[in-house]
C-alpha cells in the first residue's frame, strides 16, 4: 500500500543557513535526492518506517558531515590519525553545527566499568576528595592533621611582640650509635647546643664528659624572638623550623618561656597508625596504588557462595537444606547438629528463612557441640590435592562481594577520608536521589568552596540529569555491563547533557529505547531543556509521545527499502494529522490500528517462578501461561530484565542443558515448566559475527538458491556444485577478497580502510562463476536484491519463497539479501532471528519452544509492529509460548497475560503489582502501566 505522495521538494536555495540546516539533494543509501531544511534550536522528530532512511538522513548525511568538518579542521598532523571521512552524497550542506551523537551501542562489559566513571563523576569525585577531604583515624574518630612550616611558624606568631623563642627538636641516634657519637656528629654539622629535659648544654663541654647525663635530649636549633614586622626574622625562624622537622625526623618543639610548649609532627599519623596523604590516584581503583588489595579492583572475590550452600531456603536442617552435607560421607557433619541440636536450643525442624540471625550464623560458625560450615570447608581446603575435593569446592564457590572494600574496589584506607562527614565509598554507595540533595546541601568551609567551587558544579550537573531522565535509583557503583539497555541509553544521554554545550546540534538514535510511558515524560522534559539551552535537538524516533511534543516532523518514506527515502512530510503535528496520510499519520489518527489480540485464546498449563530475590526483586512469586503472548512490564530499573533474564532463563536453561549462566537467587520451579522442550532467548545481538554471515544464510533460504543455480545447464556442463555459488569455502568464491567483495586494509593509528576488490570488483565471485544466470541474474546480482525484490523475482520457486517469506513478514523486506549481518542494527538482528523460527514451517514435530523476546519493538514504526505482532502470533498458533519483556503500550494491548513490576525502580521497585489481563489491568488504580494503558485504550 502506498499510503502518499512525496512532498513537493522545498526550494531551500533562497533559506539562510543561520535560521536553518539545509541538506540538498542528499542520495546516501536509499535517499532519493531528499532535501529539507531543519529549523533550528528546534526539537526535531525524524520518523518513518523502519528501513526508510531515518538514520541514513540523521546519522549518515548530517552527522557525517559534521564529524568530516570537524575533522577537516584539525591539522593535518592530527587528520592523519584520523583518517579520512568520505564526504556524504550530497550537493550542499549548509549551516551545520557542532553534532553530538548519541547512538544504540550495547552495553560496555568491561569489568571496571561504572555508571560513576560513564558519566565522569568518580572523575570529579576523586579530584574533590584529594583537594578538601580529611582523613580522620578509624580508631579514635579524630581528624588526622601533618603540620607544615607555615603552621609552627604562624604558632609562633600568635603571641606577642618581643617574646622569646626556643626551636628544638629531639635528638635521633641512629644505628646504633652512642650519644656521645651522636653529640661528636652533631658538632661537625655546626649545632652548639644541646638540651636535657630543658635544660641547656654546650655540645663540646658533653663530649668530653666520661659519663653523659640521662634525660631527655633535644637539639637546640635556634634561639630568636617574635618580631612579626622583620621579614629577615621570619626567613630565619622559618629555616630553623625546617631544620628542626629534617634532624627531629618530622618532629619540632616550639618553646615559649612561661606561655607555651608544644610539639608539632609533619607525619601523617595518628593512634601509632600512619596514613596516606589523599591523592587523585589514592581513590582510583583503575590503579595499583588506589585499588583494593583483595579484589584488585573488581569488587567481587571468589568465594563461598551462601545461596549455593544452602539453596532452597524454605526447607530445615533437618530436610536437608544445607547441600554439602546431604551426601552419604559429609553426612556425617550434620548429624552432631541434628543429635545434640536440644542441647542448645537449636531448631532442625524449622525452615531456614524463619531462622533468626544468631541461629543462621551458628551454622556458620559451629560450638561444642558440633563443628560449622567454616570447618568444614577448611577442612575441603586442606584435601584439594585430590580432585573430589576440588570439584566439591567449585560447588559452593561464586562471586561474592569483596568484604574489605564494600564492592567500591578501594583500598580500605580511602573510606578514612571523609567530606561532611561521608567517605567517598558511602557515596558511590548511595543511590543518586540521595547523592543529589548531599551535595546540593554540602556543609563546608569558605576556603573548601572556593576549591571545591568549580568540582561541585560538575558533580552537581551530572547527578541532577541522571535524575531527570529517570535513574535516580541506581548507584555510582553500579556497574555498567548490568544495566538495562534503556538504563544504558540514558546514562550515556545523562553524560551528554552534563557537558552543557550550547549551539550544538545533538542527534539521538531512539533515546526511548528501554523506557516505560512514564519514564518517557522526563526524556522529553530533558530533551525540552536541552532544545532551551538554544541547541538543535534531532531525535529519530517512533515513539508517539515524543512526536506529539516535538516542534517539527520529518516524516520520511513512503515504505521501506527502495521504495522509501522520500520526503513525506515536513510540519508539526497537527498538520501531520490534518494534511498527511503516510502510515504515521493513518496511525496517530487511529485509521489503522495495531491491537490484534487474539481474545478467544485459552490456556491451562502454567509454569511458576517462587521465591526470586535476585538484585531488587523482594522475593516473588509469578506464573507464566503456557501457548499463550505473556508480556512482562514496569517502569524503568524495576526488576523485569532481572526476573526473566537472570532467572527464568537461566533455570529452564539449565533443566535443558543449554544455558550455562549464572542463574540468579530464587527458591524453585514449579507448574508445567517439563513440558517445555526448548528455550530460546532471542535478543538483539548480531546474528553472526562473520562479516560475510547475512540474513539470507541465516534463514537457509540461500541453499535452496545455491541448489537452482547448480542445476542450470552451464552449471552442469562445468560440474558447478551448489558449493560454487557459496561465498563461505572455496570452490567458485574470489579467493582474493575471501568472498567478502572489499578487502580491509589495516592501518597503524587509523580507522581500516575497506577497498573494493580488485580481483572480482565487489562481485564476490570469480569472473567463470558469473556465466551462470537465471533470468539474466547472476549470482551476484541475486545478492544486490532486497528481500522484496527477490520475493517478486523468484515467484513459483516455493523452497526459496517460504524461507524468504518470513524476513518479509516481520517487517524486513527492505533488507539486502547480500547485506552483512553486522550492519543490522539490534531490533532488525532480532527480527532476522524471529523469521528464522517462522521459516522452520509449522510444528510438525510437536515441540513447545518458550520464545524470550528483550524489547523486539525497538527500532520499529507502528506499522512494522502490527507485523511483528502477527508474526508472534503465528508462534502461538504453531503450540508454542512467548515471553516479551516491553514497555510498548500497543503490544501490553494484544497479551493475554501481563505481569507488571514495580511500584518504582531500584530499592522501591522488585514487586509484582499485578498479573492479569490488559483489561483488568485498567481498573487497577495508582499504577502506572495502568494510566498509560488506559490512555492507549481511550486512543483506539
Amino acid at each position: 500500500m502506498n499510503s502518499s505522495t512525496p512532498v513537493q521538494k522545498l526550494s531551500i536555495d533562497d533559506l539562510d543557513p543561520k535560521e536553518y540546516i539545509i541538506i540538498k539533494n542528499a542520495k546516501v543509501n536509499n535517499l532519493k535526492s531528499l532535501s529539507v531544511a531543519i529549523p533550528r534550536n528546534k526539537l526535531v522528530v525524524v520518523t518513518g518506517l523502519s528501513g526508510s532512511g531515518k538514520s541514513s538522513l540523521a546519522f549518515d548525511t548530517l552527522f557525517a558531515e559534521g564529524q568530516r568538518m570537524y575533522v577537516e579542521s584539525l591539522s593535518s598532523y592530527a587528520r592523519q590519525f584520523l583518517g579520512r571521512m568520505e564526504k556524504p552524497d550530497v550537493e550542499y550542506i549548509k549551516g551545520v553545527s557542532p553534532a553530538i551523537a548519541i547512538q544504540q551501542k550495547v552495553s560496555t562489559k568491561n569489568p571496571r566499568s561504572t555508571v560513576g566513571t560513564t558519566t565522569e563523576i568518580y572523575d570529579y569525585l576523586k579530584l574533590l576528595f584529594s583537594r578538601i577531604g580529611r582523613t580522620f583515624s578509624p580508631v579514635s574518630g579524630d581528624e588526622v592533621k601533618h603540620h607544615t612550616v607555615t603552621d609552627v611558624v604562624d604558632f609562633i606568631h600568635s603571641f606577642e611582640e618581643g617574646d622569646r623563642v626556643m626551636i628544638s627538636c629531639p635528638l635521633q641516634i641512629l644505628n646504633e650509635r652512642s650519644i656521645k657519637q651522636e653529640l661528636e656528629l652533631l658538632l661537625q654539622k655546626g649545632f652548639t647546643r644541646i638540651l636535657i629535659d630543658g635544660e641547656a648544654h654546650f655540645v663540646e663541654d658533653l663530649v668530653t664528659e666520661k659519663k653523659m647525663p640521662k634525660g631527655r635530649y633535644e637539639i637546640l636549633i635556634d634561639r630568636a624572638t617574635v618580631q612579626k614586622e622583620d621579614e629577615d626574622n621570619q626567613f630565619r625562624i622559618a629555616d630553623s623550623v625546617q631544620t628542626a622537622f629534617f634532624e627531629g625526623h618530622g618532629e619540632c618543639t616550639i618553646l615559649i618561656p612561661d606561655k607555651a610548649n608544644r610539639t608539632f609532627s609533619d607525619k601523617f599519623e595518628l593512634d601509632d597508625i600512619t596514613f596516606e596523604l589523599p591523592s587523585v590516584n589514592f581513590f582510583s581503583f583503575n590503579n595499583p596504588y588506589g585499588a583494593c588489595r583483595t579484589c584488585e579492583g573488581f569488587g567481587s572475590v571468589l568465594g563461598l557462595d551462601p545461596d549455593l550452600v544452602i539453596p532452597d531456603k524454605s526447607m530445615s536442617v533437618y530436610e536437608g537444606a544445607i547441600a554439602p552435607w546431604r551426601g552419604e560421607t559429609t553426612g556425617k557433619w550434620l548429624e552432631p547438629l541434628v543429635k545434640k541440636g536440644i542441647y542448645f536450643d537449636f531448631p532442625i525442624h524449622r525452615a531456614y528463612e524463619d531462622l533468626t540471625e544468631a541461629e543462621k550464623e551458628l551454622l556458620w560458625t559451629g560450638n561444642s557441640y558440633f563443628k560449622g560450615l567454616n570447618e568444614f570447608f577448611s577442612e575441603l581446603e586442606s584435601k584439594t590435592h585430590k580432585i573430589q575435593y576440588r570439584v566439591m569446592l567449585s560447588r559452593f564457590r561464586g562471586r561474592t562481594t569483596c568484604p574489605d572494600c564494600r564492592g567500591t574496589r578501594l583500598r580500605k584506607d580511602a573510606s578514612y577520608v571523609k567530606i561532611a562527614g561521608h567517605s567517598i565509598t558511602d557515596i558511590v554507595l548511595m543511590p543518586i536521589e540521595k547523592a543529589l540533595p548531599f551535595f546540593q546541601n554540602l556543609d563546608i568551609s569558605p576556603a573548601e568552596q572556593k576549591v571545591a567551587n568549580r568540582l561541585l558544579k560538575e558533580i552537581l550537573n551530572r547527578l541532577e540529569y541522571i535524575d531527570k531522565v529517570g535513574l535516580g535509583y541506581l548507584t555510582l557503583n553500579r556497574l555498567t555491563s548490568s544495566l538495562s539497555g534503556g538504563e544504558f541509553q540514558r546514562i550515556k544521554l545523562a553524560t551528554s547533557l552534563g557537558s552543557a554545550l550550547v549551539g550544538s546540534m545533538y542527534i539521538l538514535d531512539e533515546p526511548s529505547i528501554g523506557l516505560h510511558p512514564r519514564d518517557t515524560d522526563r526524556l522529553i522534559e530533558v530533551l525540552k531543556a536541552l532544545r532551551d539551552m538554544g541547541n538543535t535537538v534531532i531525535v529519530v524516533e517512533h515513539e508517539e509521545k515524543i512526536m506529539k511534543a516535538a516542534d517539527e516532523i520529518i516524516d520520511i518514506g513512503p515504505d521501506a527499502g527502495v521504495k522509501g527515502g522520500n520526503l513525506m512530510f515536513q510540519g508539526n503535528l497537527e498538520e501531520l494529522i490534518s494534511n498527511s496520510d503516510t502510515y504515521t499519520a493513518q496511525y496517530l489518527k487511529g485509521e489503522e490500528k495495531i491491537n490484534i489480540k487474539q481474545s478467544n485464546r485459552k490456556w491451562k498449563d502454567s509454569i511458576v517462578v517462587k521465591g526470586a530475590r535476585e538484585n531488587n526483586l523482594k522475593n516473588v512469586t509469578t506464573k507464566f501461561p503456557l501457548h499463550a503472548l505473556t508480556v512482562v512490564t514496569g517502569v524503568s530499573g524495576s526488576g523485569k530484565s532481572t526476573l526473566i533474564k537472570k532467572v527464568l532463563y537461566p533455570a529452564l536453561g539449565k533443566i535443558h542443558g543449554t544455558v550455562i549462566d549464572e542463574t540468579g537467587k530464587f527458591d524453585k520451579l514449579e507448574g508445567d515448566y517439563k513440558k517445555i522442550t526448548q528455550i530460546e532467548f532471542v535478543d538483539q545481538n548480531p546474528i553472526g559475527k562473520s562479516s560475510r554471515s547475512n540474513p539470507v544464510t541465516y534463514v537457509k533460504a540461500y541453499d535452496a538458491i545455491r541448489a537452482l543455480f547448480s542445476e542450470l545447464p552451464v552449471s552442469k556442463q562445468r560440474g558447478y556444485k551448489p558449493a560454487f555459488f557459496s561465498f563461505n569455502v572455496d570452490g567458485g568464491r574470489c579467493e582474493a577478497c575471501q568472498g567478502e567483495g572489499t578487502q580491509t586494509v589495516e592501518m597503524q593509528f587509523m580507522a581500516d580502510i575497506h577497498l573494493t576488490c580488485e580481483s572480482c570488483k565487489g562481485k564476490r565471485f570469480k569472473a567463470e562463476i558469473l556465466d551462470a544466470k537465471y533470468k539474466e541474474k547472476d549470482i551476484s546480482d541475486i545478492l544486490d536484491m532486497t528481500i522484496d525484490e527477490a520475493m517478486e523475482f523468484f515467484q513459483g520457486k516455493n523452497q526459496i519463497i517460504n524461507k524468504l517469506q518470513p524476513l518479509q513478514e516481520v517487517g524486513l523486506g527492505y533488507i539486502g539479501m547480500g547485506q552483512s549481518s553486522n550492519t543490522l542494527s539490534g531490533g532488525e538482528a532480532q527480527r532476522v532471528k524471529l523469521a528464522s523460527f517462522l521459516g522452520k514451517g509449522g510444528n510438525k514435530s510437536g515441540d513447545h519452544i518458550l520464545f524470550i523476546f528483550d524489547e523486539p519493538t525497538t527500532g520499529l514504526h507502528f506499522h512494522d509492529i502490527k507485523k511483528l505482532l502477527h508474526s508472534i502470533n503465528a508462534l502461538i498458533d504453531q503450540g508454542h509460548t512467548v515471553i516479551i519483556i516491553e514497555h510498548n503500550t500497543e503490544v501490553i494491548k494484544s497479551a493475554d497475560w501481563v505481569i507488571d513490576i514495580g511500584p518504582e525502580g531500584g530499592e522501591r521497585g522488585g514487586n509484582i503489582t499485578f498479573e492479569g489481563t490488559p483489561e483488568a489491568l485498567m481498573e487497577v488504580k495508582d499504577n502506572y502501566t495502568a494510566k498509560y494503558l488506559r490512555e492507549a485504550f481511550d486512543g483506539n
